[in-house]
């Protein structure tokens, strides 16, 4: 399909909202223990979601399935072992939070994500020259320049908001826990951990392939893909959450049948379908913007992330009380962030 840069970056726009706003729902939920309503989101999320989708714009998808099986197992098995990967991320990214604190938590674990997923994979297939010795790959290259910097002044002004509203007894919390050296590895584990879903989606290709052979949209063809990647993610999570649930005691929160259950069980899984609908849209805006190792998409995908979560933290007075020069960093931050995107965007449109 012909490239369209200003829809593609346009549908990974609509991605990042829908993954800014996934955790909104989950704030509602009462009773639960973390876990159980983690993996009730999941199940929509990771399992019900991608198969419903890939059904609905996949034409003969048991057959394109079984076509990749028989003809491309080892994209199909890397394809899962990455989502595998990419689910330990969950769990570390929620480390990195607790030893940085969740402004510089979220700040280094999405900055090293947005590098390594951007760039090992066209290193990987040895299109480095394409990044660097074009000028298409060069303003990409400063685009995800921008996209770190913007992320970075972002993280600042999160770590400036900590301290100005933090209370005595948080600040004890805090000193208890805050760790740099042990947060900054596990902030290094969970970016490339995290950043092995694009890894999975590349790997994944000849399955997209497959469906396009079988007369399936080519804007639609990574649902296919997404199937394995995130079955994958669904089975390292779920092991988590059931350890837990083993701990914590809270195994009968699936079966307590009280007046919260039925809208816990909504708001999980409209949590999930909202996670869901970022990688909908992401594989969309990939192919739209012709991005064929995800470089460029993957910068944009986490430049949005971070820019609508403090969009919605601004909406939600998260900022309120701290001093005129950090609100001024976030605005500046979600500026730039902005900036990134339309100059990625450009830089394929060059391409």
């Amino acid at each position: 399909m012909t490239p369209n840069a200003p829809l593609g970056v346009l549908l990974h726009a609509i991605g990042g909202f829908a993954a800014g706003s996934f955790y909104a729902p989950l704030k509602k939920i009462r009773v639960w223990g973390w876990e159980s309503y983690w993996l009730m989101m999941g199940i929509a999320a990771w399992l019900i979601a991608p198969w419903f989708a890939a059904w609905l714009t996949i034409p003969d998808l048991g057959t394109v399935l079984y076509t990749s099986l028989q003809t491309a197992p080892f994209a199909v098995a890397w394809a899962v072992v990455f989502g595998i990967l990419w689910g330990l991320g969950n769990l570390t990214f929620g480390m990195s939070v607790r030893y940085l604190g969740m402004a510089l938590g979220y700040t280094m674990a999405l900055g090293f994500c947005m590098v390594f997923g951007s760039l090992v994979p066209p290193i990987y297939y040895g299109k480095w020259q394409e990044l660097v010795g074009t000028p298409s790959g060069q303003t990409v290259l400063g685009g995800i320049g921008l996209c770190l910097a913007g992320i970075a002044l972002c993280g600042l002004a999160g770590i400036r908001r900590e301290r100005e509203l933090q209370s005595d007894q948080q600040q004890e919390t805090a000193g208890q826990q805050f760790n740099v050296r042990l947060g900054f590895a596990v902030a290094v584990a969970a970016g490339v951990l995290s950043a092995c879903f694009n890894f999975g989606l590349e790997a994944g290709t000849s399955i997209a392939d497959i469906a396009v052979q079988h007369g399936t949209n080519p804007i639609y063809s990574t649902n296919a893909v997404l199937i394995a990647v995130l079955l994958g993610g669904f089975t390292s999570n779920a092991i988590c959450c059931l350890t837990l649930n083993r701990k914590n005691g809270s195994f009968g929160d699936y079966v307590r049948f009280d007046r919260t259950y039925v809208p816990n069980c909504l708001l999980a899984w409209l949590g999930g379908v909202l996670w869901y609908l970022q990688f909908f849209f992401y594989g969309m805006g990939a192919r739209t913007l012709g991005d064929q190792y995800g470089s460029a998409s993957w910068a944009i995908h986490m430049a949005f992330i971070v820019l609508f979560s403090n969009l919605w933290g601004i909406v939600f007075h998260e900022w309120r009380g701290t001093r005129n020069t950090t609100r001024l960093l976030v605005w500046l931050g979600i500026l730039i962030l902005i900036a990134s995107t339309v100059v990625i965007g450009y830089g394929k449109g060059l391409a």
